[in-house]
């Protein structure tokens, strides 16, 4: 019988050589994939740290594998968030970290497993993908522009959409990821932008580095305000916000931070570009030691693409064109730190104000295309 004969079993992941193997495993299903970004494995291991990891304070997460006699070919993750039920009173579960073979039957008794696993907590929907909320990587990529993806972006081979769809999953939410080119705002739009100043008020200004955790904890406020009505939007904690600014301080440039003040000084915006760390990441081949971190800091230098991920407005001036101001400032500063171009990503479909500033105002375009599923229970 040859391996592709043989049953397939799940099989949960508690030991620390199930673990290993999970995280391993996609290095051999993008084996001959020029464009995937292999993630840091120490990253993927300090996710499911218990004592390491913010999420598992409130929530819970239980990985699988699938294995073809001794042979992993696919994984996943179930994913039982408890922040999202209460904030949304909706009885939904999640799935991330899907990755397998070209094979339904691989794919089938992974979503089998976790449909078991969030049957068994009440709830009634598996949605994903997402790791480990909306707040980080979300969705399949479904369609667009060949090439690595940018950082904290999905990627995956173009057959996954297909299998999840074959076992049953509907779209529940398209995220749309805009290319745009760095350079000044359009003469109409950079008079509009000057007028929305002087009515408002509105300064615009750069993070005090400083200052840092102060800022953090204006960022948070911003963040948690500015994203509340967002579709599938979980508050972030203390902790998690915390955590999540640690990873990124390292690649964050000062410039391209920026906050929106009114006429009093009070934050009511902010907006948030990074130097697309993955052009470095995709060299690494998932190690920055013992030597990897000098190769790192050699590369970055020549990262000249940027990701924009968080840009936003509290609701009061949601409207009032301070978004406008934003997105002036982060292409001026962008363009003088030596940046060619942006990811603005991710944009829900149905946000149609953002959307329609990106298409008639920024002259972006929609150059990539990403898919949340849901299936009911």
């Amino acid at each position: 019988m040859s391996t592709a004969d043989l049953p397939v079993r799940v099989v949960p992941v508690d030991s620390r050589a199930q673990l290993k193997a999970f995280i391993e495993l996609p290095w051999s299903i993008y084996r001959d994939d020029p464009n995937w970004v292999p993630p840091l494995k120490s990253d993927v291991r300090t996710a499911f740290d218990p004592e390491k990891h913010p999420f598992h304070q409130h929530s819970e997460a239980q990985p699988f594998l699938a294995l073809r006699g001794e042979r992993p070919v696919g994984r996943i993750c179930a994913i039982r968030n408890r922040n999202h039920e209460a904030f949304h009173e909706e009885p939904t579960g999640f799935f991330g970290w899907f990755e397998g073979i070209e094979d339904p039957r691989v794919s089938a008794a992974l979503f089998d497993r976790v449909s078991e696993w969030l049957r068994e907590r009440g709830l009634t929907t598996m949605r994903g993908p997402t790791s480990f909320s909306t707040n980080e990587t979300t969705g399949f990529f479904l369609d667009g522009d060949d090439g690595p993806p940018v950082l904290m972006m999905a990627y995956n081979p173009r057959y996954y959409p297909g299998l999840v769809e074959e076992y049953g999953f509907e779209k529940a939410m398209d995220l749309f990821a805009y290319q745009l080119q760095m350079f000044e705002l359009p003469a109409p739009l950079a008079r509009a932008a000057a007028a929305i100043e002087r009515r408002l008020g509105v300064r615009i200004r750069k993070i005090r580095m400083s200052d840092f955790e102060s800022e953090l904890a204006t960022v948070r406020r911003l963040y948690n305000l500015a994203w509340e009505k967002n579709w599938g939007f979980v508050p972030m904690t203390d902790a998690e916000f915390d955590f999540m600014a640690s990873e990124l301080k390292p690649i964050i440039n000062p410039n391209l931070v920026l906050f929106a003040e009114d006429a009093a000084g009070e934050p009511i915006g902010f907006c948030l570009g990074l130097p697309d760390f993955n052009q470095v990441l995709i060299r690494m081949n998932g190690r920055l030691f013992p030597f990897g971190v000098f190769k790192a800091l050699w590369y970055r230098r020549g990262v000249k693409f940027m990701r924009v991920p968080l840009l936003g407005v509290v609701p009061a001036y949601q409207g009032k064109g301070v978004d406008v101001l934003l997105y002036g400032g982060i292409i001026r500063e962008g363009t003088a730190a030596g940046f060619c171009n942006a990811e603005q990503s991710w944009i829900l479909e149905t946000n149609e104000k953002m959307n329609a500033i990106m298409t008639t105002r920024l002259g972006a375009r929609v150059y990539r295309r990403y898919r949340v599923y849901d299936c009911p229970l």
